[in-house]
């Protein structure tokens, strides 16, 4: 069975989000930039069920600007066998803009991708940390017409089994479903925990291929991925305020009651 598994490259979490001047989003040319820890969660399941032997192929693939081959990479380090890049700027979308493919653009990419390797599965992260928008999988799945198990906290295959089964969280406590493949499952926090990457795999990787793909090889067109929404204004969340001390019990309460009204 190939897993094909979906990387966006996104502003490292550790670092503060500056909002634009004008603000129409937030500035994309961040010095540090990361793998999107829930690709990464997807990604380290892939690879964990190909050293089961249930997958045979891992195989990482990302729409966007250039610099994103550089996390691709990485996903080779962790064990992916090939990655392949759809370059976002041929869809005439501006990296320096910090222009990003919406949802349903990078749902149509995975899925002429998914069709064109024959992939038996489908791997995501439940979102991306940069737009938590949550839709991308389940567009994958709606365009392939194939089952879909969304917030995987557990993924439970066999080799030569036609079946998954995963279990995923619910409000009410944990809903476990069976699959048929192919299918699209988005991993949830607690699906696993991803292993540390290595220098020297780091470095081995590097040296490895990136293959390209084209919207013209894959049957898509630039306004297939051109984006269907506009940012109208994008802008911080209030400062907290600074904290201060209190004398007793009973200044407290008064600031409770005139202050904060809550009494």
């Amino acid at each position: 069975m190939k897993v094909l598994v979906a990387i966006k490259r996104v502003i490292d979490y550790a670092v503060p989000v500056r909002v634009k001047p004008d603000k129409s989003g937030v500035e994309a040319l961040i010095p540090k930039m990361s793998m999107n820890p829930f690709c990464e969660i997807a990604l380290e399941e892939a690879v964990r069920l190909k050293e089961k032997g249930v997958a045979g192929e891992v195989v990482a693939v990302s729409l966007g600007p250039q610099h994103f081959q550089e996390t691709l990479r990485t996903a080779l380090a962790m064990g992916a066998d090939r990655a392949v890049h759809v370059s976002s700027e041929a869809c005439g979308l501006s990296a320096q803009g910090g222009e990003q493919p919406q949802p349903l653009g990078v749902a149509r990419v995975l899925a002429a991708l998914a069709k064109r390797e024959n992939a038996g599965l489908v791997l995501l992260g439940k979102q991306a940390i940069d737009d938590d928008c949550n839709q991308t999988g389940q567009m994958v799945a709606g365009l392939l017409g194939w089952p879909q198990a969304t917030f995987a906290s557990k993924l439970e295959a066999a080799k030569g089994d036609p079946r998954v089964r995963v279990t995923r969280e619910v409000d009410g406590g944990l809903e476990v479903l069976s699959l048929p493949l192919p299918a699209v499952v988005s991993a949830d926090l607690r699906l696993n925990t991803p292993r540390f990457v290595t220098l020297p795999a780091m470095m081995r990787a590097k040296k490895r291929p990136i293959e390209s793909a084209t919207l013209e090889q894959l049957g898509l067109s630039a306004a297939d991925v051109a984006p269907q929404l506009r940012t109208v204004v994008v802008e911080e969340p209030p400062r907290r305020k600074a904290g201060s001390r209190v004398a007793d019990v009973g200044e407290l309460v008064r600031r409770l009651r005139e202050e904060a009204r809550v009494l």
